[in-house]
């Protein structure tokens, strides 16, 4: 391993880990809350994208050097979309279920195929690449769930206790937007750990085979 890819495993693993927390925090927030209204769904994800967005166009685009410089500009795009896409939904709040169908779906199949198709182009060659290959197909997986879901959708069901519910549009959109959150938080998680391992795993080997080589030379 270079020492070019052992400093931008260093920097980078810290920016995956900080794309995690506001993921995690969003499926924490949808999974506990009793309201899944299109006013929540869309301040929920408001939230979450002007968070991540700055973490990926901000600290991503700072440690995206060396080996990764070349993949730099698509981490500052997909940041800045993601942010506007924020900003739209926390200003539309109030435009109910087609508003939060359309910008997610937009902000998912925009930024879902530039991280995939950053990560195609750089596998190989950037540490990590696999990992963006996965969350981008993973954003646009959502975007096509989003894509499916019918404005109109109503469906009356009855619970084991006979609890009468109806199944909307806007609770299952908000349902697949804290599935995808928890689901991207959980990888992001597990792609930053192993990137920090990497980084310490040829300090460790060398510091195992250092009394071998003393001895070789006594």
């Amino acid at each position: 391993m270079s020492e070019d890819e052992l400093t931008f495993r260093a920097a980078y693993w810290p920016v995956l880990l900080l794309r995690a927390l506001p993921a995690l925090a969003l499926a924490a927030f949808i999974t506990f809350s009793s309201d899944h209204s299109p006013a929540l769904g869309l301040v929920a994800f408001g939230a979450f994208a002007i968070v991540s967005g700055l973490i990926t166009a901000g600290l991503g685009a700072r440690a995206l050097r060396g080996p990764a410089a070349r993949i730099r500009t698509s981490a500052i795009v997909q940041g800045a979309l993601t942010v506007v896409a924020g900003v739209a939904a926390l200003l539309a709040r109030d435009g109910g279920v087609l508003v939060l169908l359309y910008v997610v779906s937009v902000w998912a199949a925009i930024t879902g195929f530039l991280e995939l198709v950053s990560g195609l182009r750089s596998r190989g060659r950037v540490p990590g690449a696999t990992d963006a290959i996965t969350a981008g197909a993973l954003t646009v997986v959502l975007a096509v769930a989003f894509l499916l879901v019918p404005p109109d959708l109503l469906v009356q069901y009855g619970g084991v206790e006979q609890r009468e519910g109806q199944l909307t549009a806007p609770v299952v959109a908000v349902g697949l937007l804290g599935a995808y959150a928890a689901i991207v938080g959980v990888f992001l998680v597990i792609a930053a750990l192993s990137m920090k391992w990497g980084t310490s795993t040829p300090t460790a080997t060398s510091a195992a085979d250092a009394p071998r080589t003393t001895e070789s030379a006594s």
